[in-house]
């Protein structure tokens, strides 16, 4: 993985030419197999001017919703800076809610954000990413883990995220650091998006882990 240091100009003029080009508000979504999603994202410090800081920001949450996601870094449209933006209010069935601790999350935006477990409870559910578009797998993370960062006002964020939330703080800082999801799930949980839909998207992945033989780490 390597460190991702980018000049000030080189940065404005990438997120410049983004922007110009953004169609409905909307960008294209990175990859995998691009180097851009394998780099250190250079930490943002005010390399952009407010506005144009602001544009950047509605185009991400623009282009998550379209995708739809639940989380978009900036790496995943290109640009190498440490800026995330998560958001899950999608209606859910209760019993997947319960299973998955999958409580609303409303918009927000995570400048240089890192995270770290609180305790040592795990949990193992299916993951998507919209840079590994048609396939899901199993991933094992922190049940709990401290966010710290900033929004994108400056104000200094130090919190605990529990649940669903967790998992995509997690999911979206890995992206910042040049990890997908894949270089931690479980291979043998690997489905087509559309196999998982029609076969795999019980509140948990015990029936999934029975038939295609992998484990899922106690909770």
């Amino acid at each position: 993985m390597s460190e991702g240091h980018v000049s000030e100009e080189a940065v404005d003029g990438a997120v410049r030419e983004l922007l110009a080009g953004a169609r409905g508000g909307v960008v294209p979504i990175v990859s995998a197999g691009n180097p851009v999603l394998r780099s250190r994202a250079t930490a943002y410090d005010g390399q952009l001017d407010a506005v144009t800081f602001a544009e950047l920001i509605e185009v991400m949450r623009a282009t998550m919703y379209a995708a739809p996601g639940v989380g978009l870094a900036a790496p995943q449209i290109g640009i190498p800076l440490q800026i995330a933006v998560i958001e899950d209010l999608f209606d859910v069935d209760p019993a997947v809610a319960r299973a998955r601790e999958r409580t609303p999350l409303p918009f927000r935006v995570l400048v240089n954000p890192r995270y770290a477990p609180v305790g040592s409870r795990t949990a193992g559910f299916y993951e998507g990413c919209l840079s590994v578009p048609g396939y899901q797998a199993v991933v094992t993370r922190a049940a709990e883990v401290r966010l710290e960062c900033t929004d994108e006002f400056g104000h200094e964020i130090d919190e605990v995220v529990r649940g669903w939330p967790a998992r995509i703080v997690a999911h979206e800082t890995d992206h910042l650091g040049g990890s997908l999801y894949i270089d931690t799930a479980d291979t043998r949980s690997l489905t087509t998006t559309e196999n998982y839909g029609e076969l795999w998207s019980d509140p948990t992945p015990e029936r999934a882990a029975q038939a295609l033989g992998f484990t899922v780490d106690p909770r």
